[in-house]
């Protein structure tokens, strides 16, 4: 049994209640792993991306307390924050659906903010992280994006793009991302929405932990990221963000 695994068996969220929001579009056969690995926490909201298999039925039968709503446009942004607004507990930890990110991991995010952090990001470059996943090309993108944004934001990122983080909900406010209920598409609405949580977190003074965490490959399916078109997204949004930060700063 892993450490992680072990931590199950006694994982209990101490002084905080714990939603996870779990983003899924046609993973189907991915959200048992993901249930297998889920420690017990108070709130599991599933955000399908009206997907054309059987991911509602599915996630139903996996987690029959659980919330699973449709997002109200499309991309992994929206739906993060379909979920985000129908979460009640004191803490929100995004994870993906198709085993890529490790539920089991979750005490550690919970740990780390209990013991003071505002956001617990996760990073497949700190210690006890790791990446099965990631390519040659993506890892120096993401480098030359986090070296970007430490630079511009006086940060301290070692892994500006991972999607698993948890933040207590009462910052909810300082992400400040799009209206869920708004017709049209919205900035912040696609993969995006990872770098403005980083980035609004920190210009908003917040403290920031890396927790070190495994990246798996994803079980089945096709991955929806694209690292040329989501990279030029992410360098859109930095762009975006310093010329707010310089704004407020005048």
């Amino acid at each position: 049994m892993d450490d992680h695994a072990a931590a199950l068996l006694d994982f209990e969220p101490r002084f905080a209640t714990v939603a996870v929001i779990i983003p899924a579009m046609n993973e189907a056969r991915n959200l048992p792993y993901v249930a297998e690995r889920m420690p017990e926490v108070d709130e599991i909201i599933v955000v399908d991306g009206h997907s054309t298999d059987d991911t509602v039925e599915v996630a139903r039968t996996l987690w029959p307390e659980a919330l699973v709503l449709t997002q109200t446009r499309s991309g992994k942004g929206n739906a993060l924050a379909c979920g985000f607004a129908h979460a009640t507990a004191d803490i929100i930890v995004m994870i993906d659906a198709d085993g890529s990110t490790d539920p089991a991991e979750i005490p550690d995010f919970v740990d780390a903010l209990l013991c003071g952090a505002d956001l617990a990001k996760g990073s497949r470059f700190s210690q006890g992280g790791a990446s099965d996943d990631i390519t040659f090309f993506r890892r120096w993108g993401n480098r030359g994006l986090n070296w970007l944004v430490n630079r511009i934001f006086d940060a301290e990122y070692q892994d500006l793009c991972y999607g698993y983080n948890a933040f207590w909900r009462t910052n909810l406010p300082v992400l400040d991302l799009p209206d869920v209920h708004a017709k049209t598409p919205q900035w912040g609405d696609g993969f995006e929405v990872e770098t403005v949580i980083n980035v609004r977190m920190i210009r908003a003074g917040k403290k920031i932990r890396e927790v070190g965490s495994h990246e798996r490959c994803r079980i089945h399916g096709r991955s929806n990221l694209n690292a040329v078109s989501d990279g030029m997204r992410v360098l859109r949004t930095i762009n975006h963000e310093r010329k707010l930060h310089r704004s407020t700063r005048r």
